[in-house]
């Protein structure tokens, strides 16, 4: 039995290496097997003081150390305490290394999304030059500080952003893919859908309703009061926008009422009311605002918003959006989801500071006119951030067909189908 308690100890130790909670169960498994069979009865800690002796004594003749017959069975027990605890110690050490390795591994291959969840790690193209374009005036507002950023070289992508005065332009390089992204009126991007049998999508709406009907020394406090007057309006969306409306509220373009376009550009149409050649106008901002600053006379009579929606229902009036090629939406999926993200966090930027936005607006060519008065347009402007998340393509059905019903053509002849909207 001596020569087998060394092996017991060898044992006992290694167990306790990889089970380090086992140590409570050392008493039992260790003690209770030398026990002679005839002393199975006596007290536990006489057993054990009877226990120590031997393991002491084996330990000492396998070291060629005699030992005392006489002595203090305590300095041999704290002895075997000190060699356990030992043990004890360093296999909670070896434990701890072992737990803390595996967290470092699980944490370079994942990272943490929202705070809840482990999920891969997204890979980006950031070296690919993303191209896109914008349409100058409200439609381009909220790109401000992404232009200013993408100059800066601080955005996580790689962008190429040009600011056009013809939406004509944007469309076609849509078309021939010199355009990978475009902010434009959201009647063309259905007309561009139609036209390329769904080469395009829209992944957001920017702007909503942004049209006043301004007056100069004519009284108007409804839709009714337009009847048997002329109504100067920009030509395309503006025009269809107002024609919908008026039809709404029986007033048929012709008949009792006479919708002119003459001065298709927004810019030339506000000369003309701020020189006193038209007395009533439809206007987009920031054009209302700068009209107003170059003639007190004016007013604003009607918020043309607000008429449409007490026929189409709220948030139904969509006029500017955010446009990608299908193709590239397709082998992008990525750099595409980080730049709409990129892009609604500078549309949030230009809502909530207007001052600063407006003189990234100027400084960026979207708006040719002064920073003081695209800081007060701003608020009037309705820009936005909603994409398929918001139900955007209710809310554009019902404009669609609104436009559809006037003119077809302005939305390129038909109804656009479900596939014109991204799915997020």
């Amino acid at each position: 039995k001596r020569r087998r308690l060394p092996r017991r100890v060898a044992l006992v130790a290694v167990a306790t290496a990889k089970f380090p909670y086992g140590v409570f169960f050392l008493p039992s498994f260790f003690f209770a097997p030398v026990l002679p069979k005839k002393k199975r009865t006596i007290s536990f800690q006489h057993a054990i003081s009877r226990q120590k002796n031997l393991i002491v004594k084996s330990f000492c003749s396998q070291n060629t150390i005699k030992p005392q017959k006489k002595g203090n069975p305590m300095k041999k027990l704290k002895l075997l305490s000190a060699i356990l605890s030992l043990i004890l110690i360093l296999s909670f050490a070896l434990t701890a290394c072992d737990v803390v390795k595996i967290d470092e591994d699980t944490e370079s291959s994942t990272v943490k999304t929202d705070g809840e969840t482990d999920a891969p790690e997204i890979k980006l193209d950031r070296d690919l030059e993303i191209k896109i374009s914008v349409l100058n005036g409200t439609t381009g507002f909220g790109a401000a500080k992404l232009i200013a950023d993408a100059k800066e070289k601080k955005t996580t992508l790689n962008y190429n952003i040009s600011v056009e005065s013809d939406a004509a332009n944007i469309q076609a390089g849509l078309i021939n893919g010199s355009v990978d992204i475009a902010a434009l009126p959201t009647n063309a991007a259905a007309a561009l859908y139609n036209k390329t049998n769904g080469g395009v999508k829209i992944a957001a709406v920017n702007t909503l309703g942004v049209l006043y009907l301004m007056t100069n020394g004519t009284t108007v406090t409804s839709i009714a009061d337009l009847k048997g007057k002329t109504v100067y309006a920009p030509a395309q969306n503006p025009a269809f926008i107002f024609e919908a409306i008026c039809r709404a509220n029986d007033l048929i373009p012709g008949e009792d009422i006479t919708i002119d376009t003459a001065y298709a550009q927004p810019a030339d149409l506000r000369a003309a009311l701020v020189s006193g050649k038209v007395d009533i106008a439809v206007l987009p901002e920031p054009m209302v605002t700068i009209a107003k600053s170059a003639n007190a006379d004016l007013s604003v009579s009607l918020d043309l918003t607000e008429e449409w929606e007490k026929v189409y229902g709220e948030n139904s009036l969509m006029q500017g959006c955010i446009v990608v090629r299908t193709a590239w939406a397709d082998s992008h999926p990525n750099e595409l989801r980080e730049f709409l993200k990129e892009y609604e966090e500078s549309v949030k930027f230009t809502t909530e500071n207007p001052k600063e936005a407006s003189e990234l607006i100027v400084s960026g060519g979207i708006f040719a006119g002064k920073a003081a008065v695209a800081e007060k347009a701003i608020p009037k402007c309705n820009i936005v951030y909603m994409d398929s998340e918001d139900n955007i393509s209710e809310c554009l059905g019902k404009f669609f067909k609104a436009l559809y019903d006037v003119k077809p053509q302005s939305i390129g002849g038909k109804l656009p189908d479900s596939g014109l909207y991204l799915a997020k």
